[in-house]
């Protein structure tokens, strides 16, 4: 081996072991960051609130701290919950953003890939088996079909898929019953699925992240004002779409999107889950492995939810910076901000005299203008007209008003002492026996005082257009004067 290769393969290593997914398997606190972040993250919980985060990464440490796992200093770190959260996210395991206005924590690409790999390392047994072996076969089978440009060995393939599918249907047929694998294999088929489904995860939030990276560079593009706004966009829009296209990442989330686009889709996905769940060989997968298993179609859709969001949030940024953007605003708040350091930093030495500000500067108002457009001086504006000069262009605007206060205080004087709102109202004459009457018979009713009856009234109101309308309320007994406070 000569030494450039040794070297190459060195230098590669040491790449590999400054990523913060292998500093974080590899480091001081490693088993307390991995038990941490797996009880505060998982399936149905991508996000979690940082005040919430704080309080339950507290609750996790004194509980450790409690069974004496502290007595070593590389078993737990010292602080609060929030000091080990804000180490995390300057370590980068942790990304801090705003989520509908609430500030919550989400795992970085690198911390999906170490718990991924923690968890498929602790998870029992890894052993090559048929189920994945058969995966590898099947991927390099498509493979080399897709790349097939003979039209005759196409075909021959294609004829010897339908010539097995044919004979197994032959077969189901002639013996009418289907003989499903055992259980162990099975079993294997399961396990390789989770182990599928434990990569997705990852390259979601790989893609989200180089969203969130691609929104930063073009802000900070826009910001320094070097290249026209126009060419600044039309390099975001493509590198987005590279990300889709050239990244297998993006290739991944394209795939899950065109399956999330069809609702029948995954709704077949998650009843084939849950079908599975039901079988004998499930019995098999122990709690967390069958958690995860029905969990494969929610952890699909919450990925794309998070590239998906992270396409709007850049969006919204870029558009709103591009928006807001002044070039001539931005300069000259940074050479404000360049006077004020230096201004800060001739103060720094300890025998600096610094003259107190004894007023404020006066601002400059320029020239203020002498004359005015209309040399009249304004006048008050002509008096309203008299209620009583209105005409009224025909009688039904009136009789889709309020209530006759008149007719209906006149109506009632000539009533005896005291008489039953419902009969006074039914005695009414047409024009205001109408809803909004019965509301002004009430309230007269109320001012002279009442009682309230036995049983229920029940009235039938006369509306302009000739419509009817029932009203039910306990009976009132009224007065027709008022009740002198001194009786």
């Amino acid at each position: 081996m000569t030494g450039s290769r040794a070297e190459t393969a060195y230098a590669r290593a040491i790449t590999a072991f400054s990523t913060p997914t292998l500093d974080l398997l590899h480091g001081r606190f490693a088993p307390f960051v991995v038990a941490s972040l797996t009880l505060l993250f998982n399936a149905d919980r991508a996000s979690v609130a940082v005040a919430d985060a704080h309080a339950e990464l507290a609750e996790v440490l004194d509980e450790l701290r409690a069974a004496g796992y502290d007595d070593d200093d590389r078993r737990l770190p010292s602080g609060s919950g929030r000091d080990v959260c804000r180490n995390w996210v300057r370590l980068g395991w942790l990304i801090q953003q705003i989520d509908d206005d609430i500030e919550v924590y989400r795992l970085s690409a690198h911390a999906v890939a170490a718990l991924e790999i923690s968890g498929r390392t602790g998870g029992g047994r890894t052993r090559v088996s048929n189920s994945r072996v058969r995966t590898l076969l099947d991927a390099v089978e498509h493979l080399s079909v897709s790349a097939e440009v003979d039209p005759v060995r196409r075909l021959s393939r294609l004829q010897a898929e339908r010539d097995v599918i044919d004979a197994e249907i032959a077969r189901i047929q002639d013996s009418g019953r289907a003989e499903p694998a055992d259980d162990e294999e099975l079993l294997e088929e399961a396990e390789n699925v989770l182990h599928l489904a434990r990569e997705l995860p990852a390259d979601f939030t790989r893609v989200a992240e180089s969203l969130r990276a691609m929104q930063r560079d073009v802000v900070a593009h826009l910001r320094r004002d070097e290249r026209p706004t126009s060419e600044v966009l039309r390099e975001y829009l493509q590198r987005a779409q590279d990300v889709m296209q050239s990244t297998p990442e993006g290739r991944a989330f394209a795939g899950a999107l065109r399956l999330i686009g069809d609702p029948e889709r995954i709704d077949a996905l998650t009843e084939q889950l849950r079908g599975l769940l039901d079988q004998p060989f499930a019995r098999m997968l122990d709690g967390t492995q069958r958690a995860e298993l029905d969990a494969i179609a929610r952890r699909v859709e919450l990925g794309v939810e998070e590239v998906l969001a992270a396409q709007r949030r850049a969006s919204h940024v870029i558009t709103g910076q591009v928006k807001t953007h002044d070039p001539l605003r931005d300069r000259q708040i940074d050479d404000l901000l360049r006077d004020v350091i230096a201004g800060l930093h001739g103060w720094s030495g300890p025998a600096a005299v610094v003259d107190p500000v004894r007023s404020m500067p006066l601002a400059d108002l320029g020239h203020l203008r002498q004359t005015t457009s209309d040399i009249r001086p304004p006048r008050a504006p002509a008096p309203l007209t008299d209620a009583d000069d209105v005409d009224f262009l025909d009688h039904d605007t009136r009789a889709w008003g309020g209530p006759r206060y008149a007719e209906l205080e006149e109506y009632v004087a000539g009533l005896g002492a005291q008489f039953d709102l419902a009969e006074a109202f039914r005695a009414v004459p047409d024009a205001a026996r109408r809803p909004v009457d019965l509301l002004g018979l009430l309230e007269i009713a109320h001012r002279n005082g009442l009682a309230d009856g036995d049983g229920i009234s029940t009235v039938e109101a006369l509306r302009p257009d000739g419509t009817t309308r029932r009203f039910a309320f306990g009976a009132v007994i009224a007065r027709s004067t008022k009740e002198d406070a001194d009786e």
